[in-house]
């Protein structure tokens, strides 16, 4: 087994540095920063911070964190991103040849007053038949402690799903692991950090001068599928391979 695949396997995630060029982050970023501008000018509601009682030692009421999914709907730019090989290649080792695109997520935690996330896992909101789907975060700038960057449990996701999981409410499942206590993953410009959905995860308020900025890119295996429907969209975009369950129906005639 693959060093990478066997540290995914065994941790439930793995860092991997530098898949985006700095010349190549820079455009990205160009382009984050647009789709941020659109959004505000939208006058759509772009908060994403959750309501949950376990984060108000830590959460202010100004606190915000700014997000839209599927990035790759306003810009061509991103399109081609999550189609960069040595992303692919990466994502390869963890789910084999056929990989599939659920979602992506934009999240801006702007200076001072970005939103924490409490640990969750992301299973309840898109539980798939063979438990495949990984996430894969696009560090758009760099993400310190101070910045609110990404902290998980390592080796969580052998604990399966865990019921009460999803972070929006109080679970007495979660009370052995605080966010305080989670391994905290700082990461640059330019880094992905790949995990599994079952990996316990959450994040600090950015109490930095910096704003922090990432783009989440969901996958899952092609031989898998969407057991429920969920409120998060589910492309089905074949980025490598083939996907052995689209039919008719689910990709919209």
């Amino acid at each position: 087994m693959p060093k990478a695949s066997a540290f995914f396997a065994k941790h439930g995630y793995y860092h991997a540095r530098s898949v985006f060029s700095m010349t190549e982050i820079a455009a990205l970023e160009t382009e984050f920063d647009r789709i941020v501008e659109q959004l505000q000018a939208s006058g759509e509601p772009i908060d994403g911070t959750w309501p949950d009682a376990a984060m108000e030692k830590i959460h202010r009421k100004s606190d915000v964190i700014l997000h839209t999914h599927n990035v790759q709907q306003y810009s061509a730019a991103w399109f081609r991103a999550i189609q960069n090989c040595t992303l692919l290649d990466r994502a390869e080792e963890f789910l084999g040849e056929n990989l599939i695109l659920h979602h992506t997520k934009l999240f801006l935690k702007p200076p001072g007053i970005g939103s924490p996330f409490p640990i969750h896992q992301d299973a309840p909101y898109f539980p798939t038949a063979k438990h495949s789907m990984i996430a894969a975060i696009i560090h758009v700038s760099d993400a310190t402690d101070a910045m609110g960057c990404f902290r998980l449990y390592p080796g969580s996701h052998k604990l399966g799903p865990i019921p009460q999981a999803s972070g929006r409410t109080e679970s007495e499942a979660l009370s052995d692991y605080p966010l305080d206590g989670a391994k905290i993953l700082e990461a640059q410009a330019g880094d992905v950090v790949f995990f599994h959905y079952f990996t316990l995860h959450g994040s600090m308020p950015n109490r930095s001068q910096r704003p922090r900025k990432t783009v989440l890119v969901q996958l899952y295996a092609g031989d898998d599928w969407i057991e429920s429907g969920t409120d998060h969209p589910n492309e089905q975009l074949v980025l490598r391979g083939w996907n052995y369950h689209a039919t008719r129906e689910s990709t919209g005639h």
